[in-house]
């Protein structure tokens, strides 16, 4: 029997693909417990109309994390902090603190886990740090730190 999946089920495929299983298999438990719809064409055609309402979706996200990215790269994040001899930051600058920053001073929201940052920025001088702002766009911001008199 050929079935669309509404859910990801293991050994048998990934929601919204259109698979042949056992009759049994269908009726007794896929079925009644919601997991897939018999593929007939009103139920074919109405998968193929929220594949294509998907797409245009991911690529107006894609096209807007992309004007995004372009935007953040013009910026520059400043951050005044006190230092010691030879320029180290008594204290460091986060993630954290840029998804803060960048929150206050331009408005927008970016979720600290985004933010590339490998251990946080523990000297004075100019620095890009990279966010994710889309699996498939990364913006590269510049991040000046500055002493703090």
């Amino acid at each position: 029997m050929k079935v669309i999946l509404l859910k990801d089920i293991k050994g048998t495929g990934k929601k919204g693909e259109v698979v042949n299983v056992s009759d049994g298999y269908a009726r007794n438990y896929l079925i009644p417990k919601g997991l897939v719809k018999e593929a007939t064409q009103a139920n074919l055609k109405i998968l193929n109309e929220q594949i294509k309402a998907e797409k245009i979706k991911e690529d107006r996200e894609f096209n807007e994390a992309k004007e995004l990215a372009k935007k953040m790269e013009d910026m520059t994040l400043e951050f005044y902090s006190k230092a010691g001899d030879g320029g180290r930051l008594f204290g460091s600058i986060t993630s954290k603190d840029i998804a803060e920053n960048l929150k206050k001073k331009h408005n927008i929201n970016v979720d600290k886990r985004k933010i590339l940052l490998n251990e946080p920025i523990r000297t004075l001088g100019c620095m890009y740090v990279e966010i994710k702002i889309h699996p498939k766009v990364v913006a590269k911001i510049r991040v000046e730190v500055k002493e703090k008199e």
